[in-house]
């Protein structure tokens, strides 16, 4: 069947077409998508301004029909800290759907933690061992640890990439004053996080997933996309910190002319850089693997199975009701989107 996964994410809203069925790996056929930063259209009221709501409704509704235009049996709209944390997020879905007739489902911090956690247990496979999964976006920070397929410990924090640049890093490129602070606001953070995580005890494998993962892996000399998915690339801490250093003097055009950066996130690279060397720092991390895989792939796993567990026959060719996805929270880890797992 040919499934639509709708990413409302903090820097880009994308559209997926992915062919598979239950226990087949997912086939890319189509993509479409734009650079939007829901971040950047944030009022000071901390609510997503009229021209952010309107962009977002004429992509939604372009979404809507590419899938139609192409067959899609079925969609996953999905929408992350963007909207999630905005003082007006509520209306703003109601809004979407009012006029678009598409149905964005809000994913709690837990909810992406754990969805992208599968993403990243599946690529790996249980021979892994106990996975420990951070995944830097725009808005938010997740960090996952576990044995199985769901994780045992799952956080979200404010220190998405976007997130911390806008709020800290004003200049071209930033002051040395507005770096030391912000660098002092990330590692009390994610030390504090990494605390939660000490009862869990030690990863046998790191990974790091997310855009942000990626490029930072590709500046550091990691094999680009075009290799494809299965050569393995890692992130070093030492590489990591030195290019963290050079990033602080680089200009936004300096940056954006680094392999596996584009212009959209050549402001953000720096923020994220530091998110990711100080949660290296806290979790003792010499190296990180990185994974093709992230939230978007956890949802479509996460369907399918659902699919494949309620089905007692080959799935229909007719569009499939699409599942309700009840927020799962990190207090509750024998639930997953309100379905038991014990």
């Amino acid at each position: 069947m040919r499934l639509g996964v709708l990413d409302i994410g903090s820097n880009t809203v994308h559209l997926l077409l992915v062919d598979a069925h239950p226990g087949a790996r997912p086939v890319a056929f189509a993509s479409h998508k734009r650079p939007l930063s829901l971040i950047a259209y944030l009022g000071d009221d901390g609510a997503i301004t009229e021209a952010g709501q309107r962009e977002l409704i004429e992509f939604v509704a372009e979404a809507g029909e590419f899938a139609r235009r192409h067959r899609a049996q079925d969609l996953l709209a999905f929408c992350t800290s963007a909207i999630r944390e905005a003082a007006n997020g509520g209306a703003v879905l109601a809004r979407v759907e009012a006029e678009t007739t598409v149905r964005l489902r809000e994913l709690s911090g837990s909810d992406e933690a754990s969805l992208t956690f599968l993403a990243a247990r599946r690529w790996y496979g249980w021979g892994a061992g106990t996975l420990l999964d951070l995944d830097i976006g725009g808005g938010s920070f997740e960090l996952a640890q576990g044995a199985d397929e769901l994780p045992e410990t799952a956080l979200s924090l404010p220190l998405g990439a976007g997130r911390l640049t806008r709020d800290w890093l004003a200049g071209d490129p930033p002051t040395a004053k507005s770096i030391k602070k912000l660098r002092k606001h990330i590692r009390a953070s994610v030390r504090e996080a990494a605390a939660v995580f000490e009862g869990s005890g030690r990863p046998d494998l790191a990974v790091g997933t997310s855009k942000t993962f990626r490029s930072l892996a590709r500046i550091a000399g990691a094999a680009p996309s075009a290799a494809g998915p299965y050569v393995r690339r890692r992130l070093l801490r030492t590489d990591l910190g030195l290019w963290t250093k050079r990033l602080e003097t680089m200009s936004i055009d300096d940056r954006s002319n680094l392999g596996g950066v584009s212009l959209v996130r050549a402001p953000q690279v720096l923020a994220g850089a530091m998110t990711a060397h100080a949660a290296m720092e806290a979790f003792d991390l010499h190296e990180l693997d990185i994974c093709p895989w992230a939230l978007r792939e956890g949802l479509i796993l996460q369907r399918f199975d659902t699919l494949r567990f309620e089905s007692d026959g080959p799935l229909p060719d007719s569009p499939l009701p699409e599942i309700s996805l009840e927020p799962a929270t990190a207090a509750s880890p024998g639930t997953f989107y309100g379905k038991s797992v014990e």
